[in-house]
């Protein structure tokens, strides 16, 4: 999904090429790594020590990234070696090279404590087929076996290689309100949840600094989905709820250093557009629900194109969070009739006070971060 907004401010003219870095506050380096999808690229970030380096997310597994960190390692470190490896969260182009990177230096990986389970999980499912509560969660929702077909597909393109190293076996813990210390700074550890459980932020208050993974993102924005694993979860709610307390933590004068796209000025002008995109879709879905709707069906007032394989699974994923979300604020309802969920909007007046066309514009497609 893209949302941009003129408020805020790129400081950066250039980006690093892929086995280069580019310094953007002291002792901070951003570089960049392939993705094998229309968001082409990762960023991730070095933070200089007194005595060695910490690695923040680590790119998507392969041959391609480990092939670049070997670059810079020959020609970006200076001599030190890397101390730690933080994860932000579980997803495979943050978590893919955790286990060569910690491997390769000995040193220890940190994350929360649900993304690192949830990684190991994760891996495991990778590898295993499809299950009977994968298929319930797909035909209740609109879709057919075809789908799931395509679906075993796609998750056999990120299923671990046999060279691949997976997840280390033991982790340091980061919790939310906690600090480490890098070199001379001390950075705060605030947590997020919707997009994952658990997502780390990194803050350094004198830096005026902030790493925010896929939690703040500049211009597109980050997939919030339910998905098969936990069915009736509610993830949107966690992601306002988190954005609502990053808007009371962080001053506007920081400098955000993102996942994907480019590093900026203007939190607090993002976070509240953020928040204003998601409840827009869900006034959309609300005022979609007068007469008895299925997710699948919803999915066209949300995007302009037909969704197919990876972006269905994405786009039906968060359409679900969005009417989750509804549910638990009592303004839509679900029924099971035929072993297929209808959504009904429970405000009998909606119709008439619906305005067509004052919403935003649907969005071209789901991101698959």
């Amino acid at each position: 999904m893209r949302i941009i907004h003129e408020t805020l401010q790129y400081p950066f003219s250039t980006s690093p090429e892929f086995g280069t870095t580019m310094q953007v506050a002291p002792g901070v380096y951003w570089l960049r790594m392939p993705l094998p999808m229309s968001l082409n690229h990762i960023n991730l970030y070095l933070i200089e020590g007194n005595k060695g380096w910490t690695i923040v997310d680590t790119g998507i597994r392969g041959d391609e990234t480990r092939d670049h960190w070997h670059t810079i390692f020959e020609n970006c470190l200076g001599g030190k070696p890397v101390n730690q490896v933080i994860c932000t969260h579980m997803h495979p182009d943050h978590t893919g090279q955790a286990g060569f990177l910690t491997d390769l230096w000995r040193a220890p990986l940190l994350m929360s404590y649900g993304e690192y389970y949830q990684t190991r999980v994760m891996n495991s499912m990778m590898r295993d087929g499809g299950h009977w509560q994968t298929s319930e969660y797909f035909q209740r929702n609109g879709l057919t076996e075809d789908f799931l077909t395509q679906m075993a597909e796609m998750r056999s393109n990120f299923t671990p290689e046999p060279e691949d190293l997976p997840i280390p076996n033991s982790y340091i813990r980061l919790s939310d309100g906690e600090h480490i210390m890098i070199g001379d700074n001390s950075w705060d550890i605030l947590v997020g949840s919707g997009h994952s459980p658990e997502h780390i932020c990194l803050y350094c208050k004198e830096l005026e600094v902030i790493i925010s993974g896929d939690q703040i993102l500049p211009v597109i924005t980050s997939n919030v989905s339910v998905s098969p694993t936990e069915p009736f979860g509610n993830p949107m709610t966690s992601w306002l709820e988190s954005h609502e307390k990053f808007k009371k933590l962080l001053p506007d004068e920081i400098l955000v250093l993102p996942a994907h796209n480019e590093p900026f000025y203007g939190v607090q002008a993002r976070l509240q557009g953020l928040i204003d995109h998601h409840e827009d879709r869900m006034l959309i879905l609300e005022e979609s629900c007068v007469q008895p709707q299925i997710a699948v069906d919803l999915l066209p007032h949300l995007f302009k194109r037909k969704l197919e394989g990876a972006s269905m699974f994405m786009g039906l994923g968060e359409c679900i969070a969005h009417l989750h979300c509804l549910m638990t604020r009592k303004r839509i309802e679900r029924t099971l009739k035929d072993n297929v969920y209808y959504y009904r909007s429970i405000d009998p007046n909606l119709a008439e006070r619906a305005t067509p066309g004052r919403h935003e514009e649907p969005d071209d497609e789901p991101m698959l971060i």
